[in-house]
């Protein structure tokens, strides 16, 4: 079955992701779907989705896509996902994938060779997109030495066309498109935003950072009631101190816990009665 090792690796009685029950049947006639996710799990990365034969081709890439030719982006392939992932954005609780996934791009493509099977197999894929943020002419080029059988390496290329340019695409337009204007803390904060307030999927380095800053701003947006978009993140201090914050009073609770049972175990020392020896009066 084309969908059995995405749900081998997912539990859906926790995760919210959709399961592929069915596999509609690609339309020739109707345009192919395509999507970019960006997601922040244990690492930022963005994942590239193209519908075919039922089901979305996807790819990894790390860095996110790039609009300047020059740029050759790794991208990892990964199992295949059910078309309805396509429309998927929340929050991915723990297991496979915990994290925040954005819609981050969204919208059609067409192959530029009419077998997409042969291109694929040749390691030579060439591909039209027309989403709002990524159009124009790409190709995924499969590379040697690096990945295996299971999961082999690509490298995203943008071609040379009038949608091509030197612009940072992913810093330009870091929003969603489902949620317009939403960030990840908007996203985090539509759902349990102190879910990972102690335990979050990454937890050191730049990964690390970025969670808490996301974490402290959605906790924040929801005790504000604040949903305007776009979001501004607070800064690594300010996390630090709203987060800290927050877990003063478990710490507060445990400190008093822990003195309490340590002053009814310890035993007090018996005192000792101090004596004077009489003596006769001073003559």
């Amino acid at each position: 079955m084309p969908l059995d090792e995405y749900r081998k690796k997912r539990d859906f009685t926790r995760s919210p992701e959709p399961t592929g029950e069915t596999v509609p049947e690609t339309d020739a006639a109707k345009p192919r779907f395509f999507c970019v996710q960006k997601h922040l799990a244990s690492h930022l990365h963005y994942d590239l989705r193209l519908e075919h034969d039922g089901v979305l081709l996807s790819w990894a890439v790390p860095k996110g896509p790039s609009l300047d030719s020059r740029d050759k982006r790794l991208a990892m392939q990964t199992e295949d996902h059910p078309i309805e992932y396509g429309q998927f954005e929340g929050v991915i609780p723990d297991g496979y994938g915990a994290g925040v996934v954005m819609l981050w791009d969204i919208g059609t493509w067409t192959p530029q060779s009419p077998d997409i099977d042969a291109s694929l197999r040749k390691g030579d894929f060439k591909f039209t997109l027309d989403g709002y943020k990524l159009k124009g002419s790409w190709v995924l080029v499969r590379t040697k030495g690096y990945g295996d059988s299971s999961k082999p390496s690509w490298l995203l290329i943008k071609h040379k066309d009038e949608w091509a340019g030197p612009i940072d695409i992913t810093e330009f337009a870091p929003h969603s498109v489902k949620t317009p204007g939403a960030d990840f803390a908007d996203i985090l904060a539509s759902d349990t935003p102190d879910l990972w307030k102690n335990n979050p999927p990454a937890k050191t380095g730049d990964t690390g950072k970025l969670f808490q800053r996301i974490i402290a701003t959605a906790i924040e947006l929801r005790e504000t009631n604040h949903s305007d978009p776009p979001t501004r993140l607070m800064s690594a201090e300010a996390a630090a101190r709203k987060l800290d914050a927050l877990e003063a009073p478990a710490r507060t609770k445990a400190a008093t816990k822990r003195a309490t049972k340590t002053s009814s175990t310890t035993k007090t020392p018996a005192t000792k009665t101090k004596t004077t020896k009489k003596t006769g009066a001073s003559r």
